[in-house]
């Protein structure tokens, strides 16, 4: 049996569970009476009560399972909820939220210790972050694992033109509204622009910033599904930034290679190491000056992960509306050790 069970005699509590249900999209199987419960009792992933219906499934002695909620509209009570092991007790609708959030994780399954979060800065303005972020995401996606590409930087332009998906239907920032609770995956996945295992949320044209919620509801959807999510951050903390990288795995930092990029990716990883989020440097090559990938690893004080050499025609192929896919060449090379990092 893959939906709860619910046996609910108070009306006005049913009303409000299969209200919450719908809301969680989680389909919820109500028994008549004790003994149309008994028959799936040890079956359901989650049983909810409500207070009414505990003397008689005292009185049935049904065995003791986990997972049984009881919910009460006020004065619980407290020896019949005791008595048939209930794990939580939520008073309606004040804890509403709590009981839409096990009956999510009802819908989901069980939360993936596989989902990871990458985000990608860059050390100056124009230092080529949006293009390798999109490029580890395009690298997820092409093995198979479900990725998201999260766009977090209002000014960018959007990421939906770095991957040549403007005219894709879908929602963007800042349409897509998260304000509290959990969103599903599967939700997300339908609304968004999505090609193969790559969805993408992009910011759209009027630079409005995604809300910081909407952001963290987003990346904690995706973490719990299993999901590689790739984050385009902007250089300045804004609150959704913030959001992110307080549920990154890795960071990754891209620098020119050039002296006034070194000094103002100097003051960005300072911004960074406050977060405690694991930052490495990613160099971009090659220096006018011979400035060398070491030498400018040690100025802004982060481990190299790698120095990048230029992608040919990249240039040209981001001006007509797509990015180049050479899977021998520097961008998606660079974009695999990346992921390697952040897979170990």
């Amino acid at each position: 049996m893959t939906h709860p069970l619910a046996l609910l005699t108070d009306p006005h509590l049913l009303d409000e569970v299969l209200r919450l249900a719908a809301a969680a999209d989680c389909p919820l199987s109500c028994a008549p009476d004790v003994p149309a419960l008994r028959l799936s009792w040890h079956f359901a992933p989650l049983v909810v009560l409500d207070a009414a219906a505990l003397p008689a499934c005292v009185a049935a002695d049904l065995p003791r399972r986990p997972g049984v909620v009881v919910v009460h509209g006020g004065d619980p009570p407290w020896p019949l909820v005791v008595a048939v092991g209930a794990a939580a007790l939520l008073e309606l609708p004040t804890e509403a939220e709590a009981l839409v959030t096990l009956l999510t994780d009802v819908r989901d399954g069980p939360p993936s210790d596989a989902g990871r979060v990458l985000s990608v800065i860059g050390g100056r303005g124009g230092a080529g972050a949006s293009v390798l972020a999109t490029a580890c995401a395009r690298e997820s996606a092409t093995t198979g694992t479900e990725t998201l590409l999260v766009d977090c930087d209002p000014l960018g332009g959007g990421l939906d033109l770095t991957l040549g998906a403007e005219s894709a239907t879908g929602a963007r920032w800042p349409s897509v509204h998260c304000s509290g609770g959990r969103v599903p995956m599967s939700s997300l996945r339908a609304a968004l622009p999505t090609t193969g295992a790559l969805s993408v949320l992009s910011c759209d044209r009027t630079a409005e910033p995604p809300e910081p919620q909407a952001v963290s509801a987003v990346l904690d959807a995706a973490r719990r599904s299993g999901c590689t999510t790739v984050c385009d951050l902007p250089r300045h903390p804004t609150p959704a930034a913030t959001a992110a990288l307080s549920r990154t795995d890795l960071a990754v930092l891209v620098v020119p290679a050039e002296l006034r990029a070194t000094a103002a990716a100097t003051r960005v990883a300072t911004l960074l190491r406050t977060h405690g989020t694991p930052t490495r440097l990613v160099v971009r090559g090659p220096s006018p000056s011979g400035l060398s990938a070491p030498d400018i690893a040690a100025a802004v004080g982060l481990p190299l992960l790698t120095q990048m050499r230029p992608e040919p025609g990249l240039p040209a192929a981001l001006d007509r509306g797509h990015l180049p896919r050479n899977p021998k060449g520097p961008l998606a090379t660079t974009a695999r050790l990346i992921l390697q990092s952040l897979h170990p």
